[in-house]
């Protein structure tokens, strides 16, 4: 990869990212202290992202893969979210709010998968250069911190009119990438193979279903902090939430470095189960602050475990399904994993975040240490399941004789 082509590609992701990081972050400080929305409707609105990455597949597999350049494609995407977003600030209950909020995720979560496959196809080395890539994926989010932050935004629209406008430049530079043509042109296409169905069979591995299964269910924590990080901080007056909140993204590059040298000294299970705990440490860490305030450094040490969190859960887990499948079904494998965090994970998690969420809350302040040992409890168990159930060694000599 040129270094030209390397820095389009580099300013294509933290455009695509400081999007989405602009407002994800602080949604819930917004909806809560100057909307009023209730627990279950905050819950809805973060799983509104999982929808679009339930709906996403069909505008990726069946239109942009077949009709259209990948960077035209993407840069409609963005230029009709750009409207979205604005139209969205704009919106006070949540019988409009919702909707419109939900059409917005589609277009990003349809331009999320884009902005791979772009890479990829012009990745010559993609083990190398894909994630050096993408390491400007956090400095997007980082940088959409620290200026909500600066700007103060966190409980005003402004979110997503800063959103709006990061969406438009996105959209018109889209334009200036490099062609892409679609690659599934006069191919067939089945809702198995958009889903990940055709991988299915691989669940009759006990190890391969258990992974699975826990990477469903740990969806549910990393919907808890995503839904009520930062109206927790915010309600304890904590200043420049948002900003301090990077410090998660910043450690999400060092442990996201560390994960090649880490993995063979501890394995895919050891990873994996260490990144389980770091989400039980972590909930337990708030628990714990929220009854004591004067225990600031719980507070930060939670927060820079999100990179051990994960990456050691997600990111492994993508490498795992990537080992574990065999050449026929490798695709079909990382979209049911995709189906199943992104989509169904993160759509049941925000859910029950919102309705555990609404369960404490008294008036305008909430019962923080209750709402964050629920998800503490929830990682704390799966360690226990996981560690019981997941057999790497079986997983990988199934993998040699298939």
């Amino acid at each position: 990869m040129t270094p030209m082509l390397f820095v389009r590609l580099w300013v294509m992701v933290f455009l695509h990212y400081f999007v989405w990081g602009a407002w994800y972050v602080t949604m819930g400080t917004y909806l809560t202290k100057t909307l009023e929305f209730r627990g279950e409707q905050v819950g809805l609105a973060y799983g509104s992202t999982a929808v679009g990455a339930l709906l996403s597949p069909f505008i990726v597999g069946i239109v942009a893969d077949r009709f259209f350049a990948t960077q035209r494609i993407l840069a409609v995407l963005h230029l009709v979210g750009a409207a979205l977003l604005y139209y969205v600030s704009t919106l006070h209950d949540f019988g409009h709010f919702y909707p419109a909020l939900l059409a917005y995720t589609v277009t990003y979560m349809a331009g999320h998968g884009l902005t791979n496959s772009l890479t990829l196809q012009h990745c010559k080395n993609p083990a190398t250069d894909f994630p050096r890539v993408m390491v400007m994926a956090s400095v997007g989010w980082i940088a959409a911190g620290l200026v909500v932050s600066q700007l103060q935004l966190e409980n005003s629209a402004g979110m997503f009119q800063l959103a709006s406008g990061a969406a438009l430049i996105m959209g018109l530079y889209s334009l200036t990438l490099p062609h892409t043509p679609p690659k599934g042109a006069n191919t067939p296409v089945s809702l198995g193979t958009l889903l990940g169905f055709d991988a299915l069979r691989l669940l009759r591995d006990r190890s391969f279903a258990t992974f699975m299964i826990c990477s469903f269910l740990i969806c549910v924590p990393l919907s808890f902090y995503f839904t009520w990080m930062n109206a927790f901080m915010n309600e304890l007056n904590i200043p420049n939430a948002a900003a301090k909140m990077t410090l998660g993204q910043v450690s999400d590059v060092i442990f996201l470095l560390l994960l090649p040298l880490l993995l063979p000294r501890l394995g895919v299970k050891g990873v994996l189960l260490v990144g389980i705990g770091a989400w039980a440490l972590r909930f337990g860490l708030f628990a714990a602050f929220s009854s004591n305030p004067a225990s600031l450094w719980m507070l930060f040490v939670g927060i820079c475990l999100h990179g051990m969190c994960y990456d050691f859960v997600f990111v492994m887990g993508r490498m795992y399904v990537d080992k574990r499948a065999g050449d026929d079904v490798r695709s079909a494998a990382q979209g049911l994993h995709a189906l199943v965090t992104l989509g169904a994970g993160m759509f049941v998690g925000s859910w029950l975040s919102g309705v555990v969420g609404q369960a404490y809350t008294h008036g305008e302040t909430h019962s923080w240490q209750q709402i964050w040992l629920i998800p503490a409890a929830m990682s704390a168990v799966l360690v226990v399941v996981f560690a019981l159930l997941f057999h790497e060694q079986r997983a990988a000599s199934q993998t040699e004789s298939q």
